[in-house]
């Protein structure tokens, strides 16, 4: 009640005045943003020493703090995409750092990726990829999410599910399994980009 109390009295102190308004209800949050399905969730800082960012679906009645960003009515082809080595390549480029760590932003990394126009097949493929991503991290019992993102320990089927996912999404994003590397890949996604914001001007 206390705490209850400390808000009440702290949101009557605003110069704003809807956050004034919000004092009769000091126990509720101020801006309900919660997803009504179980979401994505990327953490915004991430170790530099990963190879993928351990993003992940969270229950729909946890509440994320700031430290994250997620993503509502995402699908298991987001996931896939956004799980893969083209991604992490394209964050790594464009995203910022906390010390060496990498930092994911909504606005620079995220809204900036260019996502591509995908048929069918492709989705069905992505979502089947998806699903061997989450499996394997299911069979990595007791391990945290963590641990697993640890190259040094990373489970082998974590690992192979992974590598099979790269490959999709290379395949999927015309570039070239055996030759690409980082930087080639990144020059293929700002090629999209560009060609996509040509698009919308």
């Amino acid at each position: 009640m206390k705490r209850i109390e400390n808000v009440k009295e702290h949101r009557l102190q605003s110069k704003r005045s809807a956050t004034r308004e919000l004092a009769q209800f000091p126990y509720s949050f101020a801006e309900k943003r919660q997803p009504k399905k179980d979401y994505l969730i990327i953490p915004r800082v991430s170790s530099e020493n990963r190879r993928y960012i351990p993003i992940g679906y969270v229950d729909k009645d946890i509440i994320a703090s700031d430290a994250a960003i997620i993503i509502p009515e995402s699908e298991l082809y987001h996931f896939a995409i956004l799980s893969s080595n083209v991604h992490m390549a394209w964050m790594r480029t464009v995203g910022g750092r906390l010390k060496s760590d990498y930092r994911y932003s909504a606005s620079i990394v995220y809204n900036n990726f260019p996502w591509i126009n995908l048929s069918d097949k492709q989705i069905d493929l992505l979502n089947e990829s998806a699903k061997e991503i989450l499996k394997a991290r299911t069979n990595a019992t007791g391990m945290s999410l963590s641990d697993m993102y640890n190259q040094l320990i990373m489970p082998k089927e974590l690992r192979k599910a992974h590598q099979n996912n790269d490959r999709l999404v290379m395949q999927i994003y015309n570039m070239n399994i055996r030759n690409t590397k980082e930087s080639d890949a990144v020059s293929v996604l700002f090629e999209l980009y560009n060609k996509l914001s040509k698009n919308n001007i």
